[in-house]
């Protein structure tokens, strides 16, 4: 409750705030309303679970999230999976995932996971979002154009036979969802409206055309789903077996991570346009009490989503009042007007989700990082967006995360140097220290850069191929800013086959952190007593003998 804390604390909660929160949560509500039924709709439930999910999750992560400004509710994100996992497991299998996704999103917020989880690579992000975009659109061709719904599970076998069934197009279909695209586009240009959501003003329009026009073949709310009760939700107890878990716990890991990477970013884009800052742990906890309550009401997987959390700013929402605003407002839609929601014609909801596919395909940013991105990254944001669309979002999310890991090493391994250090390098440092030049036969590296698993190889073949046998080397490790287990070993193989050379090696500058590794890796005991120095010029001062070859002088 850390959101609503700090508003209270920075007195948004007061009389003087509630109007602007007041006006705001209606309007968030509203604009709900459409892309609540139709992201249900997309996703393999009825309309009403729609409702359901987006009341009680609104109120959950306005009570219990990081962000005092985040609306919950379904999202397009989700749409693909959940209609995946719904057409597997059943629409109680979607409920069981949903709150075993939960579960996982509250350890997360309490493991402290949230800023973690931020990281995402811009383009894995981008990849799928743009995919999911792309697979909303085509999957809602069948309502938008009255054809029939493809029998194929795949992508492109989907595609390829809904193309062969748009001559069979139902005309009075297409022309209410034409209308409904156009009015959802620039519905709130029309004077008068500039304040009315365009998917409100195409939902309304739409449905009073249908309903005293009778278009016969139109499928509506009541034709598809026997309308919407006019009642509170029941109380629904998942399957909680063992083997369901084991069954669905691959599908909930895909929802808590899906979930998680978009309520962050939504939270993100509101501090951005409103100069807040969110906890983002107490945002996973307050989504993963969200995803535990709305399947034991009959709801679904819930997020932050991200077009109703920025109507909410742009409308004056300042404080969670708006997000319970926000679900007082469905509920009292819910209870008093569902008997004229079975009116809704369904291609109205297909016009609207045309828009949210194009909203999250987000056209103009992939366009620009394929032509100004990278060479890596414009891979990966391909990769991630073939996959996405012809394989598995999970598969997608995974593979493009893995690849932004390996290139991210590279890159690291790239900016690893190990340099010999010769007298005009250290020019400035030896007439600090008094001293003209290096003592004879010392040799000096330094290592810039991480030391890690990635780097090691360059690392131990600039330190150990010398082509002359020192009679003292020095490593310097004062730009290493920490070293993981390969590289220890590493630095004890390389110490050790110095030393099986006659050849003393001295370690010197390692910060704290690296200086306690080597310790508990019993580095600084094989070096010896004068194997390590704090600063180089104390390494500098350690009287070695001179030698040539193996023999000493």
């Amino acid at each position: 409750m850390i959101a609503l804390r700090e508003a209270y604390q920075a007195g948004l909660l007061g009389r003087p705030n509630w109007l602007p929160n007041l006006i705001a949560g209606v309007i968030v509500g509203v604009v709900a309303l459409p892309l609540a039924m139709a992201f249900a709709i997309a996703s393999g439930a009825k309309p009403e679970q729609g409702l359901y999910t987006a009341i009680i999750a609104g109120l959950a992560v306005a009570i219990c999230g990081g962000s005092r400004l985040q609306i919950a509710g379904p999202t397009g994100a989700f749409v693909v999976i959940l209609a995946d996992i719904t057409a597997r497991y059943g629409i109680a299998g979607l409920e069981t995932a949903t709150l075993l996704a939960g579960g996982m999103l509250l350890l997360l917020g309490i493991a402290r996971m949230g800023n973690v989880i931020r990281f995402i690579p811009a383009p894995v992000i981008l990849g799928f979002t743009s995919g999911i975009g792309m697979v909303i659109w085509v999957g809602q061709w069948p309502e938008f154009f009255g054809i029939a719904s493809p029998a194929s599970r795949h992508f492109h076998e989907k595609a390829w036979e809904l193309l062969h069934t748009l001559p069979d197009l139902h005309l009075p279909t297409l022309l209410l969802a034409g209308t409904g695209l156009l009015l959802t586009i620039k519905g709130n240009r029309l004077p008068g409206l500039k304040r009315v959501p365009g998917p409100l003003i195409a939902l309304l329009a739409v449905t009073l055309i249908q309903y005293f026009a009778q278009f016969d073949g139109v499928r509506t709310i009541q034709s598809a789903f026997g309308g919407i009760p006019q009642a509170l939700p029941a109380f629904i107890a998942p399957d909680l077996s063992l083997s369901r878990i084991l069954e669905l716990i691959g599908p909930a890991f895909t929802i808590a991570m899906l979930g998680a990477i978009e309520s962050l970013l939504s939270a993100v884009v509101a501090d951005g346009m409103a100069g807040t800052r969110h906890d983002a742990n107490q945002e996973l906890i307050g989504q993963g009490v969200a995803n535990l309550l709305c399947p034991l009401f009959g709801g679904f997987a819930a997020t932050g989503a991200i077009a109703r959390t920025a109507t909410n700013v742009r409308n004056g929402g300042t404080s969670p009042l708006a997000g319970i605003v926000h679900s007082v407002t469905l509920l009292i839609i819910l209870l008093l007007g569902a008997p004229l929601a079975g009116h809704i014609p369904l291609p109205v909801l297909a016009a609207i989700l045309f828009v949210v596919a194009w909203n999250m395909s987000e056209a103009h940013r992939f366009v620009y990082t394929l032509f100004h991105a990278p060479r890596a990254d414009i891979a990966i944001l391909l990769i991630t967006f073939v996959l996405t669309v012809f394989t598995d979002l999970v598969v997608a999310v995974q593979i493009g995360v893995i690849l932004a890991i390996l290139q991210f090493m590279r890159r690291m391994a790239g900016a690893v140097t190990v340099s010999a250090q010769s007298e005009p390098d250290l020019q400035h440092e030896l007439a600090a220290m008094g001293r003209d030049s290096l003592p004879p036969g010392v040799m000096v590296f330094s290592i810039e850069g991480p030391f890690f698993f990635a780097a090691v190889e360059q690392c131990e073949r600039a330190l150990i191929a010398t082509h002359t046998e020192p009679r003292q080397q020095i490593i310097r490790l004062r730009n290493v800013p920490f070293i993981d287990m390969t590289g220890l070993q590493t630095l004890e193989k390389i110490i050790r086959q110095l030393q099986a050379r006659h050849i003393p090696v001295t370690v010197c500058e390692a910060n704290p952190v690296v200086l306690g590794k080597m310790a508990k890796a019993d580095l600084l005991e094989l070096l010896g007593e004068d194997g390590y120095r704090t600063t180089l010029q104390a390494a500098l001062s350690i009287q070695y003998p001179v030698t040539h070859g193996n023999k000493t002088q």
